[in-house]
C-alpha cells in the first residue's frame, strides 16, 4: 500500500468524502491545475499553517486556474470544522480508510513513533490538467512546510 509514485506519471485516482459528505474524485479536477495538499491532521498548528497559507495562496493559483485539495485522514466532521474555523474556500477531503495516502507514498505508518497512529505524510502533488504529476515533495519530518513559492511556479508554468 505503498506505492510511490513518480514525477511524469498520472496521478492515481481516487474518490473520498469532502466537508459536505459529498464523494469526489480526482476525475473531477480534470481540466485544471490541481494540487493535492497531504497533511497530517487538521488542528495541529503546523498544518493550520500550512492550509491557512495556501488559503491566503488561492488568488494567485486562481489566476492560474488552480486548484488546492487538502487531504488527510481526518473524518469528513472534523475536517468541515476545520475549513470553517479557518475560512478554506477549497476542497478538504477525508482519506479516513488511509488508501488515498498509501497510493501516493504519503502514509506514515506509525506517526510520531506511535504504534497504530497512522497519518498522511505533509506532501504535496501538482498535476497538469490532464492529471499527470510535474511536481512532487513528500517529507519525513510533519514540521516541514512546502515551498510555497516553488509551487506557485510549477503551477505558472501550467497554465
Amino acid at each position: 500500500m505503498n506505492d510511490m509514485v513518480e514525477e511524469g506519471e498520472l496521478a492515481p485516482d481516487f474518490e473520498a468524502l469532502d466537508t459536505g459528505l459529498k464523494s469526489k474524485k480526482l476525475s473531477d479536477y480534470k481540466g485544471n491545475v490541481t494540487v493535492l495538499a497531504f497533511f497530517p491532521g487538521a488542528f495541529t498548528s503546523v498544518c493550520t499553517k500550512e492550509m491557512c497559507t495556501f488559503r491566503d495562496s488561492m488568488a494567485n493559483f486562481n489566476k492560474f486556474n488552480a486548484k488546492v485539495v487538502g487531504i488527510s485522514v481526518d473524518s469528513p466532521f472534523s475536517l468541515k470544522e476545520f475549513a470553517t474555523k479557518n475560512k478554506l474556500q477549497f476542497d478538504l477531503l477525508s482519506d479516513g480508510n488511509r488508501e488515498i495516502s498509501g497510493k501516493y507514498g504519503a502514509l506514515y505508518k506509525s506517526f510520531l513513533n506511535i504504534n497504530g497512529l497512522t497519518a498522511s505524510k505533509r506532501s504535496v502533488f501538482v498535476l497538469d490538467k490532464t492529471g499527470k504529476i510535474v511536481y512532487k515533495w513528500v517529507s519525513e519530518d510533519a514540521g516541514k512546510e512546502p515551498d510555497y513559492k516553488k509551487i506557485e511556479e510549477v503551477i505558472s508554468k501550467y497554465n
